[in-house]
């Protein structure tokens, strides 16, 4: 059987990966790690379809289930969610203590083996004629995606399709600070499991300065608008 190209979609990256449908859960889930970051003991995966349907790959014994048991599509979404407690993940994003370099734009751009130097000569990127109407084609994409989604400030929501991210929709439009054009998703977490505290860089988009981490900026198809609550931890505990 052919490998099948799927998006493989983590709190830590996204790709494009070719998946083996005679691979097992429990051989998936190893290849997962050093993708995502993400121990196969630690890893909850989804198969997302056309119809945004959220297909559990899972099984009691995970040796003996292969991914050809699953309705695998060309170009799907594999969600790997991380199970761990937000105290035992790895903040990849923080640069504490990391030394970095960095070489002045001014020499960079007399550089002649540099990626901008081969960009220029190929007309990619913003050096491209056209590059101004596939930004801006770029941009109503996403434009209209947020409005599909019903995305608006003061909704309820949960990021990457992960319960345990829900929280309130604070912000829609441009950061700056972030690469990329259109509209980002700023989403105030009901939990401090996010990125910032709703400013970046310097520039605050909504609420005031906290050591609590519970902001985080997604783009929209991350984003899912509906009747998420805030969780009750105890809901679930017997009455005695």
């Amino acid at each position: 059987m052919a490998d099948v190209p799927l998006y493989v979609v983590s709190d830590y990256s996204s790709s494009e990966r070719r998946i083996t449908p005679s691979w097992s859960i429990a051989q998936l889930k190893t290849k997962m790690e050093p993708i995502t970051g993400i121990p196969p003991s630690c890893q909850h995966i989804f198969l997302k379809t056309s119809s945004n349907d959220r297909i559990p790959i899972e099984a009691s014994d995970e040796e003996a289930v292969y991914l050809q048991s699953f309705p695998l599509a060309p170009y799907a979404e594999l969600q790997v969610v991380d199970t761990r407690p937000a105290s035992a993940r790895p903040n990849f994003s923080s640069a504490v203590g990391v030394e970095k370099f960095e070489l002045p734009e001014e020499e960079y751009e007399k550089k002649t083996d540099s990626v901008l130097a081969w960009k220029r000569a190929q007309k990619l990127g913003r050096f491209d004629p056209n590059a101004p109407t596939h930004e801006q084609a770029k941009i109503d994409a996403i434009a209209k995606e947020i409005e599909a989604r019903g995305i608006a400030v003061g909704k309820r929501c949960r990021v990457g399709g992960d319960d345990t991210r829900r929280g309130e929709i604070k912000y829609v439009g441009d950061v700056k600070e972030i690469p990329g054009v259109g509209a980002w998703v700023g989403v105030q977490l009901d939990e401090p499991v996010g990125k910032n505290d709703g400013s970046v860089g310097g520039t605050r988009y909504w609420g005031e300065e906290s050591e609590l981490k519970r902001g985080v900026f997604a783009r929209a198809e991350r984003v899912e608008v509906g009747d998420f609550p805030v969780l009750d931890d105890l809901e679930d505990m017997e009455e005695i």
